[in-house]
């Protein structure tokens, strides 16, 4: 290797740890602080990074029947599998017929969809709230209704999906055709077998979305706590509650969401990757 080389590599290493560093430093950041006792060590703002004294007290506090940590871990739990199910199963069946059949109003179809998911979702809030509110899904109702609204348009993020089925050569479909089988059999015997890559980048990126939700749980659940997801419930747990006092609370109970999704980052990374590169083929 040449001089010219090896200092190219040198800085493309330093660059990394740098950016590394920067990434990581508010996770360190945040299980150090939750290590940190709200008894004896009180407030949000401190001008030290390692606490005086590791303590489980902030988790001890969620834990506690005191917190409904658990109750909203439940909550937020429940609306993500339901819609990693659901939207994971209808992406691939509209991804499907998009890739393989032939039909009028197709390409129109393709273009219009691609249009409406270029706008934001929470332009649809006010529409989507008093929608809801009409059968009942909001407030007691909210986790049904958080459920609709995560799989009800998510036919739209087909364009991954779609760009790895046009990629697995449509002769296996003909010859499976030949055989008798007819598309519900070639899609679930002959299809799906050969998407392990692409159903679990899809199922993943389902998952996300609710786990992390906002915006529309805090207005769709708004003044019924029975029924807040995680992020909606710290957020007011906080900010009705003495910030300063709750902070080491807070962190722990971040940690504690950032923990399944990290884990499951962790295990599916490749399939992940693959998913991608290879919906990323075509178009």
């Amino acid at each position: 290797m040449s001089k010219r080389a090896k200092i190219s590599n040198a800085i493309t290493y330093i660059i990394l740890i740098l950016v590394s560093i920067v990434w990581l430093f508010p996770f360190v950041c945040l299980i150090l602080q939750s290590f940190r006792s709200y008894i004896t060590e009180p407030g949000g703002q401190v001008n030290y990074l390692l606490p005086k004294t590791f303590s489980l007290d902030s988790y001890k506090f969620l834990f506690s029947e005191e917190c409904q940590f658990f109750k909203w871990y439940g909550n937020t739990l429940i609306i993500a599998v339901c819609v990693t199910i659901m939207q994971t199963i209808f992406v691939l069946m509209v991804s499907y017929a998009l890739s393989r059949m032939r039909f009028k109003g197709r390409e129109l179809l393709m273009r219009f969809w691609l249009i409406l998911g270029m706008f934001p979702g929470f332009l649809t809030m006010i529409c989507l709230y008093f929608l809801l509110k009409q059968f009942g899904l909001t407030q007691a109702g909210a986790i049904p209704g958080l459920i609709l609204i995560g799989f009800a348009s998510s036919g739209m993020g087909y364009y991954v999906c779609k760009g790895y089925f046009d990629t697995i050569p449509k002769s296996l479909d003909e010859a499976a055709r030949i055989d008798g089988a007819n598309r519900f059999q070639v899609f679930t015997i002959m299809l799906i077998p050969l998407s392990k890559p692409i159903i679990i980048y899809t199922a993943l990126v389902a998952f996300m979305a609710p786990w992390c939700d906002y915006i529309f749980a805090s207005y769709i659940a708004f003044g019924y706590s029975d029924s807040y997801n995680v992020a909606v419930a710290m957020y007011r747990w906080v900010m009705t509650n003495d910030y300063q006092g709750y902070f080491t609370r807070f962190c722990a109970g971040g940690l504690l969401v950032a923990v399944p999704i990290t884990i499951l980052f962790m295990c599916l990374q490749k399939y992940y990757v693959e998913g991608v590169t290879g919906g990323a083929v075509k178009g």
